[in-house]
């Protein structure tokens, strides 16, 4: 039996990680981390640092805020806790200082996005991007998304540049745009512009669109509720006991 610790337990995301440990048959929510949240089930902590100290669990799953996640790695990986972190806004530097901090046989598993049709999205990317001289990546999320791009979007950018070995996009850019105007070719992420949509209705949708010459290719993924990252949040806690170090992305334990 995993024994499991869900950082953010009180929000959309981590409410989900809730109940999908609670329905699986080889783990269990020991304590839930939120200053606030309650719950009658399990013991619940306002910090990390509180939760590391009483003990009782093997994983912690962190689904909070930008603002708060790196404070809630340092404590747990210094205590030798495998961490599974689907909050968004790390650095990969920042991911490589904090997994330095773990002792060995310690995992910190970042992934952008746990649903797997995401994962197979920019997997297809990758293998379309050197035949494309044009690539442009529009992700649309919820309204009360705290990071612009999202994580996923940002991901999908940077495996498309190393796909290119670096090359940007012949597309027009930010030179082109007029005055008062300013974004509107987006974010330039290592020389893949972004836009990011933020409305109502939305839950996470992505397109990756490719350009050449006479002809254009889409690959998209839309994930219309939160029980589609379900999957790869379970698979990701149940891997990390096998691994150790930083391991970036989901595709790493999709075999």
């Amino acid at each position: 039996m995993i024994n499991v610790a869900v950082s953010g337990f009180a929000g959309r995301m981590g409410s989900a990680v809730v109940d999908a440990v609670t329905a699986a048959d080889d783990m269990q929510v020991t304590c839930g981390i939120d200053p606030h949240g309650s719950s009658k089930v399990f013991a619940v902590y306002e910090t990390v640092e509180q939760a590391v100290h009483a003990g009782g669990f093997d994983v912690l799953v962190d689904f909070t805020q930008p603002s708060v996640v790196e404070g809630n790695l340092r404590v747990a990986l210094a205590a030798g806790i495998d961490c599974v972190v689907g909050t968004t806004g790390l650095a990969n530097d920042k991911l490589e200082e904090l997994a330095a901090l773990a002792p060995e046989g310690t995992c910190l598993f970042y992934a952008p996005n746990f649903t797997t049709g995401a994962v197979l999205m920019m997997q297809f990317a990758k293998s379309a991007a050197p035949f494309f001289p044009e690539a442009e990546v529009l992700e649309f999320h919820h309204c009360n998304k705290k990071d612009a791009p999202s994580g996923t979007a940002v991901r999908t950018a940077q495996i498309i540049s190393e796909a290119r070995d670096g090359r940007q996009s012949v597309a027009p850019g930010k030179e082109t745009e007029i005055a008062g105007c300013e974004g509107a070719r987006g974010a330039l992420v290592e020389g893949v512009p972004v836009h990011s949509v933020r409305s109502m209705g939305y839950v996470a949708s992505q397109e990756v669109v490719f350009g050449s010459m006479g002809q254009t290719l889409t690959i998209r993924h839309d994930s219309w509720d939160r029980t589609s990252y379900m999957p790869g949040v379970l698979l990701g806690i149940r891997s990390v006991g096998d691994r150790q170090g930083l391991i970036v992305g989901l595709e790493n334990f999709m075999e």
